[in-house]
């Protein structure tokens, strides 16, 4: 029992590392700074923009704090679907369904570098809004806002776990991740205030991830307490936790039907 815990805590952290090393191109600090850096920047700038001019009233700050989560939904969908469907693409999918390690420790490990990146990603989205909107952090408790950021980005990963086990059946994974990222844009609350939503967006937004977390980041920024978001960040960790179950029981149906209908190979 203790050598079965050993080896499959070795598969979650082993596999986590070298499927982030392995399968991506940013590790140049050339694509990651465009990618993770300089493209966020000129995201945040033209929603800012844009809504403080179209709104009238919604301050910087609105616009500032919620693209700098949408950022954590970025790295969730896209990063987390890639590293399990590159495999895929890089062809050592077979070998990955062929061996017998663990397939929980395997499939969730995936999520665990991108929720790390994730964070960055929203921390740099804060530190541009701090030298380029003045953003206010001085009344924010920082350990309520960490949380905050580390279950969001948990819960967008659980939605990127569920989007990649689609890269098994199909060619063109990407264009629903793009589909439901900019999704996310509109009924999360990030640009544009889920009250002002006709009715029937603000009951889908409130089963998507990122919904509370956009809201809970406001209210703590805004001199909130964690008391005050606790109830909100424990249905925003549930839904990612369902995501990521959900999504399991997905890639272990996609498993089969992958190797019964020969698409293990992406030629």
């Amino acid at each position: 029992m203790l050598n079965r815990l050993t080896t499959n805590t070795r598969i979650f952290f082993e596999g986590a590392y070298y499927s982030y090393k392995a399968l991506f191109r940013w590790l140049r600090p050339a694509t990651y700074l465009a990618s993770e850096v300089f493209a966020p920047l000129t995201m945040m700038i033209f929603f800012v923009y844009i809504g403080a001019y179209a709104s009238g009233s919604n301050s910087a700050s609105f616009y500032v704090i919620g693209n700098s989560l949408i950022f954590a939904a970025s790295s969730g969908i896209f990063g987390v679907t890639m590293s399990v469907g590159g495999e895929r693409w890089s062809g050592t999918l077979p070998y990955l369904f062929g061996s017998p390690a663990n397939r929980w420790a395997m499939f969730v490990g995936r999520a665990v570098m991108h929720v790390l990146n994730g964070m960055l990603g929203v921390f740099i989205g804060l530190g541009w809004g701090i030298l380029l909107f003045k953003l206010d952090l001085s009344h924010t408790d920082p350990l309520a806002l960490l949380l905050t950021i580390l279950i969001t980005t948990f819960s967008t990963s659980g939605l990127g776990l569920l989007m990649g086990c689609l890269s098994l059946i199909t060619r063109n994974v990407m264009l629903v991740n793009n589909t439901v990222y900019f999704l996310l844009l509109v009924f999360s609350g990030a640009n544009i205030p889920v009250g002002d939503l006709p009715r029937w967006m603000q009951v889908i937004s409130q089963g998507l991830p990122l919904t509370r977390g956009v809201a809970c980041a406001r209210t703590i920024i805004d001199g909130g307490s964690l008391a005050d978001v606790l109830p909100l960040l424990q249905v925003e960790f549930l839904i990612g936790v369902i995501l990521t179950i959900l999504g399991y029981f997905l890639f272990k149906i996609f498993e089969i039907e992958a190797k019964r209908m020969g698409t293990l190979d992406i030629f």
